[in-house]
């Protein structure tokens, strides 16, 4: 089954966007219509959804008691922001979907995080910088969605605007404490920075999608959220004594797509491990 989601550049105005079924899909994993309202939230959701499933893997594993728990505690907060964001989406969409729907019964081409996001932990290193950098991203991308003219974008923005400043400043005080601390642990964060910076230009590459969202008022083109973003990483690597790759270095084309789904490899094993029980015993509960 190949689904192709055709994004027009001047469908702006949230009226519905074709999608094409190729084979015989079932109606709890095919959503005949979206919008930019719905493909927006499904970003949301998913960049929530898809994070908390890599750092939940750290649970039992963290190098410390203490950051086992933290890392853990970052993972239920952003599993708890997904479920209201698909929840959200799933009603706007209007195709009987709800939040186990679309978590448990899409495939990776269906899925709109950002490819930072799906990376494997490599060590722990990657993971604190990967949870910096989209950290710093989030806590400005959901403080302007707390001015957002759909009131339940900006109720969902101003609960998880909470929780995620409270990331913000664990991830730049981890950068810190690990950047300028022992010679090794310099020398693996720097080596994270280099290897994860060339996916943060994602983070900033407006499509019709985020046009959309900037006309009606609902969020921000994630274009305007690159210098307050860079300002505030800046500031945390000089003290963390950390050097940032140049800014054309994370503007590959190679190094995006996951918002239009077009994902790395390893969204594809993430997703088998985390959809295994609805996929073997569907309608499973307990």
């Amino acid at each position: 089954m190949t689904i192709v989601l055709k994004l027009d550049p001047a469908n702006a105005t949230g009226a519905a966007i074709s999608t094409t079924n190729h084979g015989n899909a079932s109606p709890t994993t095919l959503a005949t219509t979206t919008t930019p309202l719905v493909e927006g939230l499904l970003r949301l959701g998913d960049n929530a959804l898809i994070l908390s499933q890599r750092l939940s893997a750290w649970c039992g594993h963290g190098p410390a008691i203490e950051e086992d728990m933290a890392l853990t505690n970052v993972a239920l907060d952003l599993l708890g922001q997904s479920r209201m964001w698909l929840t959200l989406a799933g009603s706007q969409e209007g195709a009987g979907r709800d939040e186990d729907a679309l978590a448990y019964l899409r495939d990776a081409n269906q899925f709109r995080n950002v490819l930072l996001t799906e990376l494997p932990d490599e060590d722990y290193a990657r993971t604190i910088v990967r949870q910096f950098f989209f950290d710093v991203w989030h806590y400005f991308l959901l403080e302007r969605l707390t001015h957002s003219t759909h009131s339940e974008i900006a109720a969902i923005a101003a609960k998880s605007l909470k929780e995620v400043t409270y990331h913000v400043r664990r991830a730049s005080d981890m950068i810190i404490r690990l950047g300028d601390g022992t010679e090794e642990s310099h020398q693996r964060m720097q080596e994270a920075v280099d290897a994860l910076w060339p996916y943060t230009g994602e983070l900033f590459a407006d499509d019709a999608i985020d046009l959309a969202w900037e006309k009606e008022g609902w969020g921000p083109a994630v274009s305007s959220l690159q210098s307050v973003w860079s300002a505030h990483v800046g500031q945390v690597m000089v003290e963390a004594t950390l050097s940032l790759p140049p800014v054309e270095a994370s503007m590959h084309a190679a190094f995006r797509g996951g918002r239009t789904g077009r994902h790395t490899e390893h969204l594809g094993f993430l997703l088998a491990e985390m959809q295994f029980l609805q996929r073997a015993y569907p309608g499973a509960s307990w």
